[in-house]
């Protein structure tokens, strides 16, 4: 994050990554420094006038394990997309269409190392299509296997390319494996505890939480967290005490609560993460890594992620040339365009952290120049000074992802601000209020984050409060957001953000209004039944159902989920 807290003798004293840095997000922000435009901005892809096919293929859950396949929501199979689209993405091919109002389907055949996996027929423009396939086919080992989708459609082919893991049963030294569901993006995890149980789908909710000065000092603050309904600690570095740092660990696992591990001062060091790895992988709560903060901030060599993912990667049980480990890793990008491809690839999820409350976005405080795309900083990297500033960058970011063809090995997570009141010459002038705590943190899920981790703890009891009230709603609202079979609606209805999703009978609104004022937002506006419903509240940050029971009300700055039976 921008704040990086330093024990001294004289108490806790913020200090700026950006002050390090030449430059921020690769503009100038200096008085003294001239206008120089950036570069490094996201390459936008050609349009087309006539459709072309996009064909991905991927495997459904990574990484398979021996045994799989008896669980019917973690299917062994190929998970097959067909996208039609007007513009040069990855993989786009030309593709003629006889008879556009009846398609029709691509025959599909799927190859590892010419060796027959599946095939199947898979309608043109869908997404998500499994094709089954026995793992008895192939043989676990560390290096990922090369998968070849070939479509036949009219006499056109197409293909597509991807990797493949299976790997062996966990080694000695490894103490857990975190899956990923790639028809959503979730996590996959056994319980934290340690004691054994399936994998099932994990929300990560929590906060970076300061270590020094915060969790080595209390070690029954995991308990607590865990009471109030967070699932995941992101430990903040410097652990200056192993022991301090083992006890924590114990204490998570104790307690249930998941390891998001962060590597951001060494990340670049190879022995440093290489000592680190081969320390915190053993942990059965370990549910991934972290290594690069801010790296497109700070102008990090364009490799370095990558180059850190993969020897990560390669101490975890994999590769480390591609193919997945035991455990996902992750990183925060904090520009909004900047070297987005070079960063990005070197993580399996991507976490933004737009932090807009109490801040002027548009006139530096700190540095007494404007903020432009070409010049200075203002925190919040060519923001508006608005909510939207946060569900535009998970948009941005998903965009890129479905360019690049990644938007099956790449998860978005969100970082809401829950920090405040720097006082001297820092841009953030207040905490955000609890309710816009989770404003941020609902706008984030409803525009695809499958993981709630702030900026940072210690923070004030009035977000700690909010926070853990959407920590507990999440609970029952995992098995909507992160279901494979849910089919997912998004609405804005006058600023109100709303996502919905339904599964079966039930659909799950979660809305949050971004205006400082009261809004009502019915049934109706949502394109959802209107008679013959009941309606059910489970997430209260200042909303209700309305008196007619014909849709919600939000307060100012309030947020709400709903289960709607129909």
């Amino acid at each position: 994050m921008y704040i990086q807290k330093c024990l001294l003798a004289v108490g806790l004293v913020h200090l700026f990554s950006v002050v390090g840095a030449q430059t921020w997000c690769g503009k100038n922000y200096k008085k003294t420094q001239p206008i120089v435009p950036p570069g490094g901005h996201f390459p936008i892809p050609a349009s087309s006038s006539s459709p072309l096919l996009a064909l991905r293929c991927s495997q459904t859950i990574k990484p398979y394990l021996p045994g799989d396949g008896s669980d019917p929501n973690q299917p062994v199979s190929i998970l097959v997309d067909t996208p039609l689209v007007f513009s040069q993405i990855n993989n786009a091919k030309t593709i003629t269409i006889p008879d556009p109002s009846n398609p029709g389907s691509l025959s599909i055949t799927v190859t590892a190392n010419s060796q027959l996996l599946a095939q199947g027929s898979v309608p043109l423009n869908s997404t998500r299509h499994e094709l089954p396939f026995s793992l008895s086919t192939l043989q676990p080992r560390t290096q990922a296997y090369t998968i070849t989708c070939t479509a036949s459609y009219n006499s056109q082919t197409f293909t597509a390319t991807s990797l493949l893991t299976y790997l062996p049963n966990l080694p000695a030294g490894i103490g857990s494996v975190t899956k990923t569901d790639l028809r959503t993006g979730a996590l996959l995890a056994r319980p934290a505890n340690g004691n054994g149980g399936p994998f099932s789908p994990v929300f990560p909710i929590g906060f970076y939480t300061q270590f020094d000065s915060y969790l080595a000092r209390d070690l029954s603050i995991p308990s607590q967290l865990a009471s109030q309904g967070f699932t995941i600690i992101h430990l903040n570095p410097p652990f200056t005490d192993p022991l301090a740092l083992d006890a924590v660990l114990d204490n998570m696992q104790q307690a249930g609560l998941y390891v998001m591990y962060d590597m951001r001062f060494d990340y670049m060091n190879s022995a440093s993460v290489t000592t680190q790895v081969n320390n915190i992988k053993p942990r059965p709560n370990l549910l991934l890594w972290y290594t690069a903060d801010e790296p497109d901030g700070t102008s990090d060599p364009l490799s370095a992620t990558v180059t850190a993912s993969n020897l990560i990667t390669s101490l975890d049980g994999g590769d480390g040339v591609g193919g997945a480990g035991y455990h996902p890793v992750s990183l925060v990008l904090n520009c909004q365009d900047y070297n987005f491809n070079s960063y990005a690839k070197g993580a399996d999820i991507i976490l933004q952290d737009v932090y807009m409350v109490g801040n002027n976005v548009t006139f530096s405080t700190v540095w007494g120049t404007p903020c432009t795309p070409d010049y200075g900083d203002c925190g919040c990297d060519n923001c508006k000074g608005t909510f939207e500033d946060i569900s535009d960058r998970m948009d941005d970011y998903h965009d890129r992802f479905v360019v690049n063809g990644w938007e099956r090995s790449k998860a978005l997570w969100t970082v809401p601000q829950g920090f405040g009141n720097e006082t001297q010459v820092w841009y953030w002038k207040r905490y955000p209020t609890g309710k816009e705590f989770v404003v941020e943190s609902i706008l984030g899920i409803n525009h695809g984050g499958l993981g709630v981790v702030s900026w940072d703890d210690p923070t004030s009891s009035d977000i700690k409060t909010y926070a853990s009230l959407l920590a507990k709603s999440l609970k029952q609202m995992t098995r909507f957001i992160l279901n494979a079979s849910a089919t997912f609606r998004h609405a804005v209805v006058d600023r109100v953000d709303v996502g919905m999703w339904t599964v079966g009978s039930e659909t799950l609104v979660l809305g949050t209004n971004m205006n400082y004022e009261a809004r009502i937002v019915t049934l109706a506006n949502l394109g959802l039944p209107t008679s013959g419903v009941s309606l059910t509240q489970i997430l209260n940050s200042d909303s209700s159902l309305t008196g007619i029971n014909n849709g919600f009300f939000f307060e100012s700055v309030g947020s709400g989920s709903f289960i709607v039976t129909h």
